[in-house]
């Protein structure tokens, strides 16, 4: 069986799989999770699934890293917390590799998320001192 790509050491099925194989999405229990099986998403160029769990106010309408051909080779979450029942945060490292070659990069972010209706979405990338310097 397959190692999922958010990192956790699981079984893909068991782990991101059963969100990405249904309406499981809708119910996810934390802004971590979400934020981990968004990435496997990406890793497996599941577009559907990423855009199907973006807020509505900053999907975008072209998903443009899926053409691309990024190779997402790693995750590391450093931390995640909520700040009330509604809204969370989730800083994290993503490991990609261009195609063709060239060193691996790295995406440092710290996302935001809201829950809406009992269900978390994606917002946008908080933007942090680290980042701006």
């Amino acid at each position: 069986m397959a190692q999922c790509p958010c990192g956790l050491a699981r079984e893909y099925t068991q782990c991101c799989g059963r969100y990405h194989a249904g309406a499981l999405h809708l119910q996810s229990p934390t802004p971590e999770a979400l934020m981990r099986s968004r990435y496997s998403a990406y890793a497996l160029r599941l577009g559907d699934y990423v855009l199907d769990t973006w807020h509505e106010s900053t999907t975008p309408e072209h998903m443009a890293r899926f053409e691309s051909g990024v190779k997402w080779l790693g995750l590391t979450v450093e931390r995640a917390w909520t700040t009330s029942p509604d809204e969370g945060f989730v800083e994290f490292v993503a490991r990609s590799k261009a195609p063709g070659g060239g060193p691996a990069q790295r995406l440092e972010e710290l996302s935001r998320f809201v829950r809406v209706d009992a269900r978390w979405q994606y917002v946008d990338a908080v933007p942090t001192a680290q980042s701006s310097s």
